[in-house]
């Protein structure tokens, strides 16, 4: 019996060409891409790369993405390197051009100096809609849920759905003992043989059952 698709292919759906296993396809080692996580782009999805913006490796932070991740057309994640100062009189990045003005830089942490508001970090099996937006440095909780088109500015706890401009949370998917029952499962661990076994309770709302599975 077949255990689900191969997590090393790329066009799982093949002939249909504008859905991948994303860490197929993943050359910047700055971005870690979990087993089965897919992205699908209405025309190319070569263009995932450059939907991380800003993402320059002299800041060295990364973009984490967990197992089973759905990633929807559009959607962009903005790095680091797109923060500014907001302390000084002007915001403009004069260091950065040289030729003189990178004296501005000397002596001073260029953490401090432009933000770093550290790496971007996805649980598993969170599901991005369309065309949202990810602020620098966000973490993204196990199953969580982003709407289309959402600013997603702050941490998304596990199991939240948000969205919005700034994104807020609209509903909780479980409760916080049903919850931290799902991170102790942690299905998306699982080998692929057990979770085709045990597909039927990983698609349906039986807490209970799937525990029980686990053991």
């Amino acid at each position: 019996m077949p255990n689900g698709p191969n997590p090393g292919k790329l066009h799982p759906m093949s002939p249909h060409t504008n859905l991948v296993f994303l860490k197929n396809q993943i050359t910047n080692p700055y971005i870690i891409v979990g087993d089965y996580t897919y992205y699908a782009d209405f025309t190319d999805t070569q263009n995932f790369e450059k939907n991380v913006l800003y993402h320059f490796d002299f800041i060295g932070d990364k973009l984490i993405i967990g197992n089973f991740c759905a990633i929807a057309s559009d959607v962009k994640f903005i790095m680091n390197a797109a923060n500014h100062e907001t302390m000084p009189i002007s915001t403009f990045p004069f260091g950065v051009f040289g030729n003189g003005w990178e004296k501005i830089n000397k002596g001073v942490s260029l953490n401090n100096k432009y933000p770093n508001k550290g790496d971007m970090v996805f649980g598993h099996d969170v599901w991005i809609g369309y065309n949202a937006t990810i602020m620098p440095g966000v973490k993204i909780g196990n199953g969580a849920i982003i709407a289309a088109k959402a600013v997603v500015t702050k941490d998304v706890p596990d199991y939240a759905i948000v969205g919005g401009n700034p994104a807020k949370i609209i509903r909780m998917r479980y409760n916080e003992s049903q919850i931290a029952r799902l991170n102790k499962i942690a299905w998306w661990n699982w080998s692929a043989e057990k979770i085709t076994r045990h597909l039927t309770l990983i698609n349906a709302t039986d807490i209970d059952a799937l525990e029980k599975a686990g053991y």
